[in-house]
């Protein structure tokens, strides 16, 4: 890594300190120079060396910045990207990419005519269990699939004060919050799906956003995609659940990297980064060459490094980009066909220019 990127981020909430900061400081090659916050100095408690500044126009109008990480609110994410391109940086931009498949369409047109890299941070590609799953479909464990489902659960019954993620503000609520995670992956294991029925909902007393929902993919072969998720499940059950004609997988527990890193744990302290507990493998009741069997399946180590590092490559010209902006624009419409699928309450099966970038 002999190239240096200076890296410029854009907001130090939740999505800034916990998942970029202490991920761009753990790559090498990466260097976090500069970071915008609106009141505070925060950022300098962690990260001594960062300059601080308050208005966002300092960093895109630094030319020593390469890289500009955008973790700021759903519906700022099109108009700072944007800036950022239009100054000739390259952008990160944290999930989900913009509020509708339109305004991504425009920004892939723009990196592409600016010729940088552009990227959504759907990092949920390095949790463990889903390389763990990966591995499962793509080795063939439970012979042809038939029904894949996954959840990402949590138990909010309280509406969290103080934060943008609980009011009715465009690209708000749990369909873009984690529906964005969970179709990305879908999207990665099986490709464009055929149809999609969802069912959306408002569950906790006074809620102003979407807390539920469940989003049904359908593809060829007869293979059913189920995706979960609630902030009302106080007892989980599998994260992920597959059945095929061979046998099933089931997993239980999350990737244990955003506890870590909220807990103030960074990459590289050890080597047990990403390791998961041999409680948590998932099970595993298959046919292996005509003999029945059971057990548990370790699961690989995650490691949100590899984003990251994929990121830099891609700048430095040695790699190809992981996370292409095209795959975060369908993960986009995908989720406005959800929201489709809600309002007419029915099934929406795609023609073949539904995923055709304008």
């Amino acid at each position: 890594m002999d190239r240096i990127l200076n890296v410029g981020l854009i907001g130090f909430g939740m999505a800034g300190q916990a998942f970029h900061a202490p991920i761009i400081t753990a790559v090498p090659g990466l260097r976090l120079k500069t970071v915008v916050e609106r009141k505070s100095s925060k950022s300098k408690e962690d990260y001594p060396w960062v300059e601080v500044v308050h208005d966002i126009e300092d960093v895109f109008k630094d030319n020593s910045i390469d890289l500009i990480v955008v973790a700021t609110p759903n519906e700022t994410h099109f108009d700072y990207v944007k800036q950022a391109l239009e100054q000739g940086k390259h952008v990160v931009v944290e999930k989900p990419f913009t509020v509708t498949s339109q305004e991504a369409a425009a920004l892939i047109q723009l990196a592409r005519s600016k010729k940088r890299i552009l990227s959504v941070y759907q990092n949920r590609r390095w949790d463990g269990d889903f390389l763990t799953v990966q591995q499962v479909i793509e080795q063939g464990m439970l012979g042809r699939l038939t029904e894949y489902e996954a959840h990402f659960d949590k138990y909010l019954e309280t509406l969290r004060p103080n934060t943008w993620k609980e009011k009715s503000l465009p690209g708000s609520g749990i369909v873009y919050d984690l529906g964005s995670h969970l179709l990305d992956q879908a999207q990665m294991l099986f490709g464009i799906p055929l149809s999609v029925t969802a069912d959306i909902r408002s569950l906790r007393e006074g809620t102003e956003i979407e807390d539920y929902f469940e989003i049904q993919l359908g593809y060829q072969n007869s293979l059913k995609v189920t995706l979960k998720a609630s902030m009302l499940v106080r007892e989980p059950g599998p994260h992920f659940l597959l059945h095929g004609t061979k046998g099933s997988f089931l997993k239980y527990g999350m990737d244990p990297q955003e506890a870590a890193l909220r807990s103030g744990r960074r990459p590289g302290e050890d080597s047990s980064w990403g390791a998961e507990s041999e409680s948590l493998w998932g099970k595993l009741n298959t046919e292996i060459s005509g003999t029945h069997f059971v057990g548990k399946v370790e699961t690989k180590p995650g490691d949100y490094r590899g984003y990251y590092r994929n990121v830099y490559e891609a700048i430095a010209g040695e790699s190809n980009l992981q996370v292409k902006p095209e795959q975060a624009w369908i993960t986009i419409r995908l989720i406005e066909l959800a929201y489709k699928s809600r309002a007419e309450g029915k099934t929406i099966v795609f023609d073949e220019d539904a995923f055709q970038l304008p």
